[in-house]
Order: structure tokens, then sequence, then C-alpha cells
């Protein structure tokens, strides 16, 4: 009996290769992540090879075999050559894309998740957004689409609209005054307030300008560093994509050198 076949659009964030010339792909689409098998992917003569790269986007004809979807056809939509061009950028977009396979479910709508990391990788690979800008704002609003929204609003604490020398609470979640203690149960970001005005921003604002905000360079690192380890609390894991990307900053002083 043939098996029915879908058309999806979705992004590949995962590729291995298998057998001879299949791969094994992880593939992000509006309804869920899908496991997929692509039949002679990586043979001279395949049709598919472009749309089974890393951080492909395509649209894809795929029949449904038990826990496994089966690539038929598929046509490129967007290779973001101007990311592939980058190693740098290369290597951060395949951390969005390890962090988004480890917080995307199957057959649960994701719609806004593939949103969120086509969006970035137009920022960094077209509009040349600076990358610890992109990087800050993917990894805060990935975590909010995945149920771990810090409160922000406030402190916390007291209520106060505009908290005194504000940290985020990785732990709790929470946006507070630095002096109000709260359950002080473990470390606490500083933020200065125009690093809590981006962070506001993030979480709150148009999805579609969500890289566009502008920030001091100080707010814009305060940011960048509560962000960082935010999403390291809340996942309780690391990422061997972001340890690379780190491997090839160059220090400051280097640079000024």
């Amino acid at each position: 009996m043939a098996r029915e076949r879908i058309v999806v659009r979705g992004i590949v964030l995962r590729g291995t290769d298998t057998r001879e010339s299949d791969k094994i792909l992880t593939v992000l689409t509006p309804g869920g992540k899908l496991r997929v098998i692509a039949k002679g992917a990586r043979g001279r003569r395949s049709r598919v090879t472009a749309a089974t790269q890393l951080l492909a986007y395509s649209e894809m004809t795929v029949s449904e075999g038990g826990e496994w979807y089966f690539l038929a056809e598929a046509s490129t939509i967007e290779l973001f050559e101007g990311v592939r061009r980058d190693i740098e950028l290369l290597s951060l977009a395949s951390y969005f894309a390890e962090l988004t396979e480890a917080v995307a479910l199957e057959d649960v709508e994701s719609g806004p998740l593939l949103r969120l990391l086509l969006n970035a990788l137009y920022a960094l690979g077209s509009l040349k957004k600076p990358p610890v800008q992109v990087k800050a704002a993917f990894e805060l609003r990935a975590m909010a689409l995945t149920g771990f929204e810090p409160l922000a609003e406030c402190c916390a604490v007291c209520g106060k609209p505009e908290p005194e020398e504000p940290v985020l609470d990785i732990l709790d979640g929470v946006v507070r005054c630095r002096r109000c203690k709260g359950a002080q149960r473990g470390l606490a970001m500083p933020l200065t307030p125009g690093a809590l005005a981006a962070l506001r921003y993030v979480l709150y604002g148009d999805e579609k300008r969500l890289y566009s905000f502008r920030t001091g360079r100080e707010d814009l690192q305060k940011l960048a560093e509560a962000s960082e380890a935010y999403l390291h609390a809340m996942l309780e894991r690391g990422f061997r994509t972001l340890d690379f990307y780190k491997s090839l900053q160059v220090p400051e002083t280097d640079q000024k050198g």
C-alpha cells in the first residue's frame, strides 16, 4: 500500500550521514519537529542534496512510515548564503539550530519558533545585525516561546515598575531590584536600565522587529550575559555548537592590538 504524501515547509536542524548515501534529518516545520530519512541524498545525482543541508529551508514532499518520514521531493526556498560564507556566523547559526532542536517537540505547533529561527538567520546574513544582539534576542525569545519566559514587567518582590539596580534572577525567572532579596535561591545577573528595556522589548515586542532594537554597548553586553546564563539555568545543559562559536571569538584586547 502506497504511503500518503504530504507537503511541508521546514528547516533542517541536524543531518546525520547513514549507510552509503542516505541522511537522517531533523526538520522543524510549523507543525512540529520531524525525523526524516532522505534516501540517496548524498549521491552525485540526487535532486535533494541542497535541501538536506544544515539550515536549508525548503518545501518538502514526505511520506509517513511509523515514527519516521521519508523524503520524496524537495525544493529549496532559502539557503542563507550570507550566513554560510562566514565561519563565525555559520557557527552561531548552528548553535541556534541545536538550541531549537533541544526545545522543539514533535507534533506540537511550532510556527512561532520556526519564524524566530528564520528571522534570526536573515538578521545575521542579510541585515548584518550584530551577532551578540541576535544571539541574546534569540535565546530569550526561544525561552519565552517554550514556556520559560522570565517575568520582567516590574520588580517581582516590591512591584516597582522600574526596579532599582535591576537584576535578572536566573533561577526564579524574574526581574527584581538588587536589594529585594526574594527567594534568593541563586545567581542574579545585573542589568543596566538599557539592558532591562532591551529585555522587555525582546519578550513583549513584535516578532517581525525582534532584532531591530538599539542599545548601548554596555547594555548589550549585560543583556547577552544574562540571556545566556538564564538559558543554561532553565535547560540545565550546555551546547557543543556554542562552545565552538565561542572558541572562534577574538578577545577585545587582541582586536585592539
